[in-house]
């Protein structure tokens, strides 16, 4: 009996739809007051004072804190430097200097959220303005302004990998070019918030909208001096994170602090305006690229310069550099590379992971060069991947940057995705066009990609219960991945019973021991794998008790299709869940039937992937819309299929969206342009197309469930899959790179300054 690889509605989508789900915003608490939280209005400038005398006088307000009234540590760099670096630690409320608009300065606590918003108007702050720095080539130039004096530099982060040798010695092509990624915001559905509330025994619960409650609690018990088993941090219903939740923010620590201070529940909610200026940003990246070939397309070399910006403080920006610096070198063999990737800071707010966290970055850089390279031999772009691309064989592969590829059929998936797309017939229909001059040009993009997911190691545990049901414990916690459904079948599948019989527990530091969360594609393989090992030690446990009971070996004992076990042809004697469950606890072990996991997965799995993107560019207006997008993507053995498909539909929305619409701008003194909804484009399912979805399975070795992450590919490979259709489609006019956002603006200026074509 198995319900892996079927599709499973979620059992999690009912309370969702029903409106029964509970956020951190629906959770009752009697008492609670509400924060509010002063921001600096300025990018860069010293904090001279901070007053708020006037504030606590106003009606309704408990509490006016400043960083000194307060004491809290700084939030440390992830990941960790070799030597931590506490000039570099982000407050939780900014002293001395404040280093981009949204920075918090204060809090006030009030009886309600309008009164603590009356009062925060009333809190007095004095400012010295200093220049600011705005972009990461800015944060470079000779004299430009300090953002961390005492570090000496605006670099505050450094990844070098070369090979030896000259990247582009003896190539007969060479292909230069400057890519801009643009920043972009998350934005999720439910911004970020937080409830503490104090017991009178000192412990603490803390209510977050976060995909790591663990993180959450341990910073907060760092920063208060509690033991972990004194704070407890529940994430309940989480509307959407993309990564962004996945670190610990300065604001939830702040109203722990506050909680614990006051010993009464406070509460705070980020508003939308808050959430697009303090929550962390995306991408961000500067690339200067050479990619030196030979006249039959084979890759010779890359050398590259990407300068990340890690915006006000290191805190959460070296995990994407990081990351796109890991995947430099996509699908492709590459023999000779010299990479350089610098974190740099700006007075702009800190970079962290959004969907795929480096990997669309990575992504980027290698298709755009992919793509110049086949318009500068007049070679079809699918032909100079093909020459390139890695082959089955080949793999393992350890790549020049120390990425350790599991399995894959990257030929095949490209392959499998033109041909669902009917590539030669849209080639031969945009010859048509052209020829004909149409004004409605037809664009063709294509994307090939490798992306790391599930490295680390995640908690697991299965129990059989009194009654014979099972509770699935995990360290993962989700924001709308269906965990709850996806471990659930590993479960049932493995110990062959109905996933009714299944209860998933998860997002509670008091109910679950450990945990790490869920970010970079980890949950099914890792927290899956978890509960697959520790059900499978259930079994094997319940196989022994069922002998006993049955008064026959183990080996002799089957398991039926009603979960029941046996004696292998003495069906008429058997024995339920239930009754071994009671025989283990009279054994005195606890209940017998239980087993904790940790699955480590050192190396990650890599998945991979294809996409074809088709757009058509009205010359005149330079709108650019998406017709079509093919995508084929191997996540290994797949556990859920509808659960799949709607990680992959997310994704490619998100990385269409980076591609056509959204970018967070600021002007030169560091001010925030697209700080609301109204200024911060974003597309609606209106301005997408239907996906077109292929399969492709390629099992991973490094994990039980041959599973590997799916949950960032779509927006690894459809953003610049749309990028490049674009270009392609204005090529007969001359243009050969356009960067992000491709805004009707920014095509109708680029077909205006295009040169003649050649």
């Amino acid at each position: 009996m198995t319900v892996l690889g079927h599709e499973v509605r979620r059992r999690e989508d009912p309370a969702f739809l029903t409106g029964a789900a509970r956020f951190v915003a629906d959770v009752a608490a009697e008492g609670a007051v509400h924060a509010v939280f002063v921001r600096s209005p300025a990018a860069h400038a010293r904090v001279l004072s901070v007053d708020g005398t006037a504030a606590r006088r106003s009606p309704g307000v408990v509490a006016v804190a400043t960083a000194a009234d307060l004491g809290l540590p700084g939030l440390a760099e992830r990941p960790p430097p070799p030597q931590p670096r506490p000039e570099l630690e982000r407050p939780c409320l900014a002293s001395g200097r404040a280093r981009f608009v949204g920075e918090p300065l204060a809090v006030v606590v009030a009886g309600t959220a309008a009164a603590a918003e009356d009062a925060a108007e009333l809190v007095a702050v004095d400012l010295e303005d200093l220049p600011a720095v705005v972009g990461p080539l800015a944060a470079l130039e000779e004299g430009a302004p300090l953002l961390f004096p005492g570090h000496g530099s605006n670099v505050v982060g450094r990844i070098v990998t070369e090979t030896g040798g000259d990247p582009i010695d003896g190539a007969e092509v060479v292909v230069r070019a400057r890519f801009v990624i643009q920043r972009v915001a998350p934005a999720p559905l439910e911004g970020n918030a937080a409830l503490a509330v104090p017991g009178r025994d000192g412990s603490l619960v803390v209510w977050a909208s976060s995909q790591a409650p663990f993180r959450v609690r341990d910073a907060v018990c760092a920063a208060l001096g509690k033991a972990s088993d004194r704070v407890r941090v529940v994430a309940p219903a989480v509307g959407g994170g993309f990564g962004s939740k996945g670190g610990v923010y300065p604001e939830q620590v702040v109203v722990a602090a506050l909680a614990d201070r006051l010993g009464r529940p406070v509460r705070w909610t980020e508003t939308r305006s808050e959430n697009l200026v303090a929550m962390t940003h995306g991408r961000g990246q500067v690339q200067d690229v050479e990619l030196g070939a030979r006249r039959d397309g084979t890759i010779l070399g890359l050398r590259a310069r990407v300068v990340v910006d890690s915006g006000a403080y290191p805190w959460r920006g070296g995990i994407p550099a990081r990351t796109s610096h890991l995947m430099a070198t996509g699908p492709y063999r590459i023999p000779r590379l010299d990479l350089t990737t610098l974190l740099v800071a700006t007075n702009t707010t800190p970079l962290g992971p959004y969907r795929g966290a480096g990997r669309p970055e990575a992504t980027a850089m290698l298709e755009r060069c992919m793509d110049l390279l086949a318009a500068e031999l007049g070679m079809d772009p699918a032909e100079v991947r093909r020459r390139n691309l890695l082959d089955p064989a080949e793999l393992p592969y350890r790549t020049p940057t120390g990425a350790f590829y599991d399995s894959g059929d990257y030929a095949g998936a490209l392959e499998e995705a033109l041909a669902l797309a009917g590539y030669d017939g849209l080639r031969a229909e945009q010859d048509d066009r052209r020829r004909r001059g149409e004004r409605r040009a037809l664009g063709i993009g294509i994307s090939c990609f490798v992306e790391v997911s599930g490295s680390g190691a995640e908690y697991g545990a299965a129990r059989v219960e009194s009654d014979g049901s099972i509770t699935v414990l995990s360290g993962s916690s989700p924001h709308g991945q269906g965990h709850e459904t996806t471990l659930a079948q590993v479960a049932a599948s493995a110990l062959g019973l109905p996933m009714d019989s299944v209860r998933v527990v998860h997002s509670d530091t008091a109910a679950v021991p450990r945990g790490v969360g869920t970010f970079g594609s980890r949950s099914g393989q890792l927290a899956g794998s978890a509960v697959q090992r520790a059900a499978e030690t259930v079994l094997a446990r319940a196989r022994e008790l069922a002998g006993d009971l049955l008064e026959a070996s183990p080996e002799d004992v089957v398991q039926g299709d009603d979960g029941r076990f046996s004696v292998a042809g003495v069906p008429a004697r058997s024995v339920s869940w239930a009754e071994l469950a009671a025989a283990g606890a009279a054994g005195g072990d606890g209940g017998g039937l239980f087993s904790e996991v940790d699955f480590d997965q050192h190396d990650g799995t890599y998945p991979f992937g294809a996409h074809v993107a088709v757009v058509e560019v009205d010359t005149e207006t330079g709108a650019a819309a998406l017709r079509r997008l093919v995508a084929v993507d191997d996540c290994g053995v797949v556990v859920n299929p509808m659960i799949v498909a709607g990680q992959l539909h997310g994704g490619l929305a998100q990385g269409v969206a980076q591609a056509l619409f959204e970018e967070m701008r600021y002007d030169t003194a560091g001010n925030p342009l697209t700080a609301t909804l109204a200024d911060y484009a974003f597309p609606s399912a209106a301005d997408l197309p239907g996906w077109t979805l292929g399969e492709h399975v390629t099992p991973t070795p490094r994990n039980p469930l041959g599973a590997k992450g799916v949950g960032e590919s779509g927006a690894v490979g459809a953003t610049v899959a749309v990028q490049n259709a674009v270009v392609d489609a204005l090529r007969p006019y001359g243009v050969t790179h356009l960067d992000l956002p491709l805004s009707p603006e920014r095509v109708w200026t680029a077909l205006q300054d295009a040169p003649p074509p050649r």
